[in-house]
């Protein structure tokens, strides 16, 4: 008898763990995972924007070294269409780590 309530208890737990869940709504998140580089890259190129938007709802983004093949690579600033909504661009950003070491982190639409 002893077991059954424990396999009563624990199902009762697991029901009700799986309601709270499925009327939980959908938490937002972004897992921003960066890249340890060997040194810092070089100063950016100032570029502004280049002639008007391409057409309305387009954002300029700056351009920025990307950490590609094992060496920094610059990427041109340029007109984008956000993915969808009012998306803002999120300019990729590094920081030392320490040691001559760099975290880099990609740029993203928020």
């Amino acid at each position: 008898m002893r077991l059954k309530n424990i396999f009563v208890t624990a199902a009762l737990a697991i029901g009700t763990s799986m309601i709270a869940t499925t009327l939980t709504p959908p938490a937002f998140a972004r897992v921003d995972v960066g890249i340890s580089v060997g040194g810092a890259p070089p100063p950016p190129r100032v570029v502004g924007p280049v002639g008007v938007a391409p057409g309305p709802g387009y954002v300029w983004t700056n351009g920025y070294w990307d950490w590609s093949g094992g060496t920094w690579v610059w990427v041109d600033g340029r007109w984008l269409l956000p993915p969808h909504g009012r998306r803002v661009w999120v300019e990729p950003y590094y920081h030392p780590y320490g040691g001559g070491v760099y975290h880099y982190h990609r740029g993203y639409w928020r």
